[in-house]
């Protein structure tokens, strides 16, 4: 069965600069790899031009496998899959997508549901427009620190793949609770309020693309592996 997975891990800055570079070359030479993207974490919130929005050696790697032996094997075997092994990941099974990007467009629209209290992650993934880059930052950075914030969300970060790619990894409590920020609902909400920021953002998103391509994905988590910054369970328990 087809799977996706997230990883965590710190890795040496000459080869997560590698990885950035060439990272997409592996889907031709890892057996079972359909997708992979290589990314550097960023700090939710930190100012558009700093050292925290490209932190190399902190590493995120987003993957989509022919199977979960696939997976393992290249965590067993490939150099760089043995840095990953030695960090934290969580295995997915694909539910839902809005909007699409290059690589991942063949993922049907929907392929379940999701009851409102379950566990769920979700994965960003965009193509930036350059011309756009100013605006993005300008209305992104307040939803970032209103993802970072929620209650609601067990873990929320961001990473980046100069110059142009951008992509979003949270974990949430349940579907109900990640509806909420998305939506603007919930406690606090208000216009105006700081709940109503990634709504805003959406409306203004719709009125100007900041994107070329732009993808949400919507994920049961199924197991969860490792340990990042000291931290394991990141996963709630359905």
């Amino acid at each position: 069965m087809g799977i996706h997975s997230f990883h965590l891990a710190t890795v040496p800055p000459l080869l997560a600069a590698r990885a950035l570079v060439g990272g997409a070359r592996e889907t031709a030479s890892v057996a079972g790899l359909e997708h992979v993207e290589h990314l550097s974490l960023m700090t939710l919130g930190a100012p558009a031009v700093s050292l925290e929005r490209v932190q190399l050696r902190r590493h995120a790697v987003f993957a989509q496998w022919e199977s979960e032996a696939a997976l393992d094997s290249y965590l067993a075997r490939h150099a760089f899959g043995r840095h990953l092994a030695a960090g934290w990941h969580v295995r997915l099974e694909f539910v839902r997508r809005w909007g699409a990007v290059s690589g991942l467009d063949r993922l049907r629209p929907r392929v379940g549901s999701m009851e409102p209290d379950e566990p769920v992650v979700a994965v960003t993934l965009a193509h930036i427009k350059l011309p756009e880059l100013r605006r993005f930052f300008a209305w992104g950075r307040p939803v970032e620190r209103q993802v970072r914030d929620s209650p609601g969300a067990t873990l929320a970060l961001a990473a980046v793949r100069p110059p142009r790619t951008f992509s979003t990894f949270s974990v949430w409590r349940s579907v109900q609770e990640m509806r909420e920020m998305v939506e603007g609902h919930g406690a606090g909400a208000g216009v105006g309020s700081a709940a109503q920021r990634h709504a805003g953002a959406m409306v203004e998103r719709e009125r100007r693309d900041f994107h070329s391509e732009f993808t949400t994905l919507r994920f049961r988590p199924l197991s969860e592996h490792g340990s990042w910054q000291g931290r394991s369970g990141i996963v709630p328990q359905g």
